[in-house]
């Protein structure tokens, strides 16, 4: 749901009423991630997406039922072999929609309403909803903010508001977006209930060194993967804000001096283009001991082999080496600059999420992986559980 803040946050603020269906489970090659939303307003407008067209049209009459009857409710679509004209995922995935009514008067509208709000500002939040459980609890939701305050809660759970409120804030440690059972009231005892928990985080950054023509198509394709870019360069002539018009900002200082004084988390993406030693060696030496994500430097072979030699002299141990994509990117047989960007674009999608970077014709290796290899925290990582057991819709 969050994934669609900024429209619906609007409707709230126009109040709107709306229905809106969140992926809550995902199974096989289910187009859409966990988080994924679809919302109708009352005069039948839609925003978002659940499955990239194939259930579309069944979800946009539930979410219209839902705002009639008020209920909430979770239904599944999946691939039926028998009919494959029914309404389904013709990828041959399952997923399991959670569709919940925001109108005025329906008692989880305020807390959506403030997870709204705080995504499409750009601010830290997760709210956490009933995906399974007593009917009486899928109507509410709990928001947890970065400082531990809360909106909303479960209705005379206490307990379950605390355990939700603190397997809320540990997702927004690491920026996850996904689902967990715990007991009906908050412990491990009882009845199991099911809860979606989104996080909204800020955008991971992507720090490019090396104010080059390389570096304009790369924070290009970084704006376009959604992370914050900065450019960052020694050479005030070459790192202008007009040389890079899609970078979030441009910083003239010395690479290595600029990443000391910076924030740089779990999530962040460091890109070394500078190829040029007085450069190179000092950046990468703290690059590769950082808690970062992904560290990948530009230049030929030979390039790479005198680095990882000056490196070594320079402290740099054979582990954290080992940390460093170099020759930066995939082999796409790039020559362009964005053809470069893509191939080291495509390094980072595939280093987040698992991925093998071979040809899927004639492999058998997953299209779609679970989640990225340890150690790399996600902005909106939607991995998680299979498929939930609830009503089941046309398949």
């Amino acid at each position: 749901m969050l994934d669609i803040a900024e429209e619906l946050h609007r409707w709230v603020e126009q109040g709107r009423d709306f229905a809106v269906a969140t992926v809550v489970a995902v199974g096989g090659s289910a187009p859409r991630p966990t988080g994924a939303a679809l919302a109708v307003d009352a005069g039948g407008t839609v925003v978002g997406s659940v499955s990239g067209g194939c259930v579309e049209g069944a979800v946009y009459e539930l979410c219209r039922q839902a705002l009639q009857d008020g209920e909430t409710v979770l239904e599944r679509f999946g691939y039926s072999d028998e009919d494959a004209f029914a309404v389904g995922l013709t990828c041959g995935g399952v997923i399991d929609v959670l569709v919940t009514p925001v109108r005025a008067a329906d008692p989880v509208r305020p807390a959506l309403a403030a997870a709204l709000a705080a995504a499409a500002r750009g601010e830290t939040a997760a709210v956490a909803r009933v995906v399974s459980g007593p009917a009486q609890l899928l109507g509410r939701a709990l928001v947890v903010r970065a400082d531990g305050s809360r909106t909303g809660g479960f209705g005379g759970h206490p307990e379950l508001d605390r355990t939700a409120a603190a397997e809320a804030g540990a997702f927004l440690d690491a920026g996850r977006t996904g689902t967990l059972e715990t007991g009906e009231r908050g412990s491990r005892c009882g009845a199991l209930l099911t809860l979606l928990i989104e996080s909204s985080v800020p955008a991971p950054r992507m720090i490019v060194f090396g104010a080059i023509d390389f570096a304009s198509a790369l924070a290009r394709a970084g704006k376009f993967l959604g992370h914050h870019v900065t450019v960052c360069d020694a050479r005030p002539v070459f790192a202008t804000p007009a040389r890079f018009p899609d970078a979030d900002e441009v910083v003239v200082e010395w690479p290595h001096e600029y990443l000391a004084r910076t924030a740089v988390d779990a999530r962040t993406v460091l890109c070394v283009l500078t190829h040029d030693a007085k450069f190179d060696i000092p950046l990468l030496r703290l690059a590769l001991r950082l808690p970062v994500a992904y560290v990948g430097a530009m230049g030929s072979r030979r390039t790479h082999l005198d680095r990882a030699a000056r490196l070594r002299e320079a402290g740099v141990s054979d582990l954290e080496l080992s940390r460093l994509r170099s020759p930066i990117g995939l082999d796409l047989g790039a020559r362009t600059p964005e053809e470069t960007a893509l191939s080291i674009a495509a390094e980072i999608v595939a280093v987040r999420r698992g991925g093998t970077g071979t040809s899927l014709t004639g492999a058998h290796t997953p299209i779609h992986h679970d989640g990225p290899p340890a150690g790399w925290s996600l902005a909106h990582p939607r991995g998680g559980a299979g498929p939930l057991v609830g009503r089941t819709g046309p398949s």
